[in-house]
């Protein structure tokens, strides 16, 4: 009885050290982990750069909405993307930031975290966190034509279907038997 009962103490014991002993690494990424990783990445100035890309695409499509007024006016044209200008400056960057730290935690562990800093903390991690913008907006181009045709082909297929579907269910243009 006495060995058993020593024994089952000493299971439970090394069970729970066991237990206890979790690779620090698989645990999950703590809020400071994932700031860390956003730092590294230049999170903030990504969303501000992005922030100024779409001002300036908002200015464009501003721009082309104001040219259909009538007694429109290079001043009104300069307030509104003023008042434009202004809604993106107060952009709550920091909010937004804050805001995806709980994604990170969720989808990474510390280790992989650590993993991701001892990357992009090398010379080729920053080289491509520097290229990937011009990279990807280069790629989108490349990859244009190719996205423009098949949409192109898809287009004319749903076209081509539902002229189908719209013939199948005419009224059928046979007269009907007269019944005398």
């Amino acid at each position: 009885m006495k060995r058993s009962a020593l024994f089952l103490i000493t299971w439970l014991l090394l069970g729970s050290v066991c237990i206890a002993q979790q690779n620090p690494a698989d645990t999950p990424a703590s809020k400071e982990d994932v700031e860390k990783y956003l730092d590294i990445m230049h999170s903030r100035d990504m969303v501000k750069n992005m922030m100024n890309t779409m001002a300036r695409q908002v200015h464009q499509m501003v721009s082309e909405q104001l040219k259909k007024e009538p007694g429109m006016t290079p001043e009104k044209e300069e307030r509104a993307f003023k008042l434009t200008d202004d809604q993106l400056k107060n952009f709550p960057v920091d909010e937004v930031i804050d805001a995806m730290i709980p994604v990170y935690q969720k989808h990474f562990t510390k280790g992989n975290i650590d993993d991701l800093l001892a990357f992009y903390s090398t010379p080729t991690g920053q080289k491509l966190i520097k290229e990937l913008p011009a990279i990807l907006a280069e790629a989108m181009q490349a990859a244009m034509p190719i996205t423009q045709k098949m949409m192109a082909t898809t287009l004319q297929r749903v076209q081509a279907e539902i002229a189908q579907m719209q013939k199948e269910n005419a009224p059928s243009s046979k007269k009907q038997p007269q019944q005398n």
